[in-house]
């Protein structure tokens, strides 16, 4: 009722009450089956051909769309199978030219593409050398990109800028190159921008690669130590007698410094071990024991200096005087004043000697000649049989070999060159 405020309730619908469409005359036609709306796939070079093409008969709005019809999984891989693309570039996918250009409707594509497929699968796979390949231009990218500097490489640089902690140099890298303060030089600098002013040329080691930045962390002390050794070895190799400060001691020696490099000469090695700390600030000639780069060991002896000193005055095929100290089964060693140099039993006579005695006696003096000398080694190799006339003549005229040694030495030099000729 108009003016309640409860509305009528609703009826509930019955079914047998819906509408029914009007029964068809047992005597009419039945009526024509309607056509699903045709689909067409317009691309937009097609766009000319689809306007001039027929519109389809129109349907009635109030007919239902046809359903697609489920497909089975199995349909699904036949059709979405990438079986026939395998091998196929994305030239032989797309087609000529002349057909991406346009002219050619989205079917005609799908049926020349698949049309393809098959036979550009059977042909073989390109490679590289299909390709326009410049190997030359490829090999001169890599080396301008390569890295500079591997660890342990001496390189050459500029210095082009300093920071508290260290200094950097341009080494060729596409970034320059880091040497800490503590690696700029062997002791200690208080100033690095007197040391190392901008535009200074140096020479470098490399003792870090490049990190990700392509900056390489270098030092000129490790190249500074890498020469003091070699420099080192071969003053230990020519038997020489160098002269160093002594800067401290302990219980078993004193310490030095020689090229940079710390050095030590045990107390056994000192002419005053007994008061050797008195031998601070003091300068001594010194000769080497041992020279170990990779153990960082530098030993040296002054003792030794004396019989390098003595070295330094002999050579092959001078006569040298001295007395046996000692006889041993392969020879004598013969003291010749501070050094020590081996006759060897073979060397003693050309004739058969079957005991040492028979020549000589330990405390005799002898005289012989030098036919090798090896400092670094401390070693001296003698010589009487060169001293003979015949073979023998030692064994039974001692003395007069011994009178005549001066005389005889230069026929023996002359021999001892002629056998170095020979050898080189």
């Amino acid at each position: 009722m108009a003016g309640t405020g409860n509305p009528a309730p609703r009826q509930p619908r019955n079914s047998a009450q819906r509408p029914m469409p009007p029964a068809r005359p047992s005597g009419s036609a039945p009526a024509p089956l309607r056509k699903p709306p045709q689909v067409l796939m317009i691309k937009k070079e097609e766009e000319v051909v689809a306007e001039a093409a027929p519109a389809p008969a129109a349907s009635s709005p109030s007919a239902a769309p046809p359903l697609r019809p489920p497909s089975s999984p199995a349909a699904d891989e036949d059709r979405f199978s990438m079986d026939g693309l395998e091998g196929l570039t994305m030239a032989d996918l797309l087609g000529p030219a002349s057909d991406r250009r346009g002219g050619s409707t989205g079917a005609g594509s799908r049926g020349a593409a698949a049309e393809a497929a098959p036979a550009a699968a059977s042909r073989q796979t390109r490679t590289v050398d299909d390709f326009d390949f410049d190997e030359e231009a490829f090999l001169a990218a890599l080396d301008e990109n390569a890295p500079v500097g591997t660890t342990g490489e001496v390189v050459q640089g500029v210095v082009i800028g300093m920071e508290s902690d260290g200094v950097y140099v341009d080494i060729g890298g596409k970034a320059p190159g880091f040497m800490p303060k503590s690696e700029c030089g062997l002791g200690v600098i208080t100033n690095l921008k007197e040391r190392f002013p901008k535009g200074l040329p140096i020479e470098v080691l490399v003792t870090r690669e490049q990190n990700a930045d392509g900056m390489v962390t270098i030092s000129a002390r490790a190249l500074a130590l890498r020469h003091s050794w070699e420099k080192v070895r071969q003053l230990e190799k020519e038997g020489k007698v160098v002269q160093v400060k002594v800067s401290g001691f302990n219980r078993g020696g004193v310490t030095c410094d020689l090229e940079g490099l710390r050095g030590f000469i045990p107390r056994s090695q000192l002419n005053e071990g007994e008061n050797h700390e008195a031998l601070v600030g003091q300068s001594l000639g010194v000769a080497f024991l041992e020279v170990n780069a990779e153990t960082r060991k530098l030993v040296l002896s002054e003792k030794r200096a004396a019989s390098a000193a003595r070295f330094a005055t002999l050579e092959v095929g001078q006569l040298v005087e001295g007395h046996v100290a000692s006889v041993k089964p392969y020879g004598y060693f013969v003291d010749l004043g501070g050094v020590s140099g081996l006759l060897h039993h073979s060397c003693v006579t050309g004739g058969v000697l079957r005991d040492l005695r028979e020549a000589f006696q330990q405390g005799e003096s002898i005289k012989a000649l030098i036919t090798a000398v090896d400092p670094a080694r401390g070693r001296i190799a003698l010589n009487t049989a060169l001293l003979e006339g015949p073979p023998g003549e030692l064994l039974i005229a001692k003395d007069t070999v011994m009178a005549e040694a001066e005389d005889r030495a230069h026929r023996a030099r002359s021999l001892l060159r002629q056998q170095e000729q020979d050898a080189g």
